[in-house]
This record gives C-alpha cells, structure tokens and sequence, in this order.
C-alpha cells in the first residue's frame, strides 16, 4: 500500500522587517516646500475674512446702551427694532457684543446699532 503525503500549496510569505524610507536631499526640501506651502494655505484661509463690518466692507455704526435692572435682551431690542423684527434684532445684538445667551447683567455695556427713523 502506498502513502500519500500532501505537500503545503501556499508557502508562507516572509515576514518583512522594519522598512525605512530614505530621502535624498532634493526629496527632504519637496516633502519641507509642500508642507509649509499647505499651512500657509490653511492659515491664509482661515485669516482671510474682515471681522466686525457689516457686508459692504463699512463698519456699522453703534452705540453702547448700559444696562439697567428689569432690562432684558428683547426689551432692548424691541425698542431698537423699527421694522418690527425683535429677534433679527437681538441676534444682531447678541452677535456685535459675542453673548453666548440672552440673559444680562445690571450696569453691563451693550454695543447695539444706531437706530435710523
């Protein structure tokens, strides 16, 4: 009788070692080159809007308004809101003085719009 041997179809694949890239110099300054020129990028897009103007590049002309007690953030904005539009108005308050809330202090400083009758 004879005897069957089977043989492995697949050879295990040799286990690689660490590998390692080596730049030559020209390879160093691309790699530096392109790396900067991308966080130049970055920081250029994130810097490139004006801050505190209205859309035509004019800054909008406010006043400061302080704060008494019993005054609310509506109530203030509703006197200032001549078109009627109390929220518009509060959140443009809100925005000109970076509130995280509506709610206010007595004696606080508000910087609202100037109100053209």
């Amino acid at each position: 009788m004879s005897t069957l041997s089977l043989a492995p179809v697949f050879a295990a694949a040799p286990t690689r070692t660490r590998s390692t890239v080596r730049l030559s110099r020209r390879g160093r300054l691309v790699v530096f080159l392109t790396s900067l020129f991308l966080v130049l990028a970055v920081a250029f897009v994130l810097a490139g809007g004006a801050v505190g103007t209205d859309e035509a590049g004019q800054a909008a002309p406010t006043e400061i308004v302080q704060v008494t007690p019993g005054d609310t953030l509506w109530g203030i904005a509703s006197d200032l809101a001549t078109d009627g539009d109390v929220r518009s108005m509060m959140t443009e308050i809100e925005r000109l003085n970076a509130l995280d809330s509506a709610s206010l202090s007595a004696g606080q400083k508000l910087r609202v719009p100037v109100v053209t009758d």
